[in-house]
């Protein structure tokens, strides 16, 4: 359940949107989309409010906010070719076909740094970060103002994660699309955030600029949240190989018979 929430998202700025699970941060994004419409309080899009079921939105409502889900495995249909899969919304939102939709997929792909030859393939003969740049793509087609992005990262290595998050970065630069983050990680926060809001059960206890909610002194529960993200000591095997007064051993390998 959702209670007092008071959050404003302004053009061309990143929200991220932290808790532990079970404090709100998706229920929120459900609202916001539609999904869950809410028993009472307002929904305002560009100065007009929105119905607060998504059934009730007109196709205008629809495009402007788009979402990319956490899992690309399944926010992908595997039967259908990425030809297909990006050109349903550049049907359903601007009615092109054709050569200009064709045309319009293939700059589609060079937005996420994927080469034409992609369009013919189908989510199975992708990586993980390919798919979930795919979605991103989709999301892209329909021209919205805001993006919803519910745990992008999560599902991918590190090194790939954070290839998405400079395209994420990078297509917010040109084309000054929002996005609402929802993540439970704290150093995709500090990569992308503007701006913080920090969710416990079902409320608000926490927002603002970057720098200011990651400075102390925190509300308890930002600050439970800071100390329990583990950080890397760049110098610690020098530091454990002095503390032994050694160096360190070659590596050995052994083959079973």
């Amino acid at each position: 359940m959702l209670e007092d929430i008071n959050l404003k998202i302004r053009r061309s700025r990143t929200v991220a949107l932290v808790g532990e699970s079970g404090s709100g941060k998706s229920t929120l994004a459900r609202v916001v989309t539609g999904l869950l419409p809410p028993f009472q309080g307002r929904i305002i899009f560009e100065g007009q409010e929105l119905p607060p079921a998504l059934k009730s939105r007109d196709r205008e409502n629809l495009r402007q906010m788009q979402m990319i889900y956490q899992m690309p495995d399944t926010a992908l249909n595997p039967r259908q070719r990425v030809r297909r899969i990006l050109g349903r919304p550049l049907s359903f939102y601007f009615g092109m076909k054709g050569k200009e939709r064709e045309n319009r997929i293939l700059e589609l792909l060079d937005m996420i740094e994927l080469s034409g030859r992609y369009i013919e393939r189908y989510p199975g003969e992708l990586s993980g970060g390919e798919k979930q740049r795919i979605c991103i793509a989709r999301a892209l087609a329909a021209k919205p103002d805001l993006i919803i992005c519910d745990e992008v990262t999560s599902a991918l290595d590190q090194l790939v994660a954070e290839e998405i998050l400079k395209l994420l970065q990078n297509l917010q630069n040109e084309l000054h699309v929002s996005y609402l983050f929802i993540t439970h990680d704290l150093a995709t926060v500090k990569a992308i955030a503007d701006e913080i809001v920090v969710m416990l059960q079902g409320r608000i206890v926490e927002q603002g600029e970057k720098e200011e909610i990651l400075t102390p002194p925190h509300h308890e529960y930002t600050d439970l949240l800071l100390s329990s993200v583990p950080e890397m000591d760049p110098d610690w095997l020098d530091n454990l190989l002095a503390e032994r007064g050694s160096s360190p051993a070659p590596p050995e390998l052994y083959l079973a018979d």
